[in-house]
């Protein structure tokens, strides 16, 4: 990969590069939950926001950098 570059100047908040275990952890909860629901005859939830907290994850959104440097738009 030493050739490739990003396309955009965008960027992750915090330190974390993924939030991949995260959300494999929040898809498991929120199917599990509905599993329960179906089980007892109950409405199951319609988004994973009335299940978990996505802003507890390892990183905080993305931001986009004007001023972002050759450095930085490495892969």
């Amino acid at each position: 990969m030493s050739r490739s570059i990003r396309k955009t100047k965008i960027f992750g908040v915090a330190a974390a590069p993924s939030e991949k275990q995260d959300k494999r952890l929040w898809n498991r909860k929120f199917r599990k939950v509905c599993k329960r629901l179906i089980q007892v005859e109950k409405e199951p939830p319609i988004n994973i926001n009335s299940v978990t907290n996505i802003w507890s994850g390892a990183k905080d959104g993305r931001r986009y950098v004007i001023n972002a440097t050759k450095k930085q738009m490495r892969k």
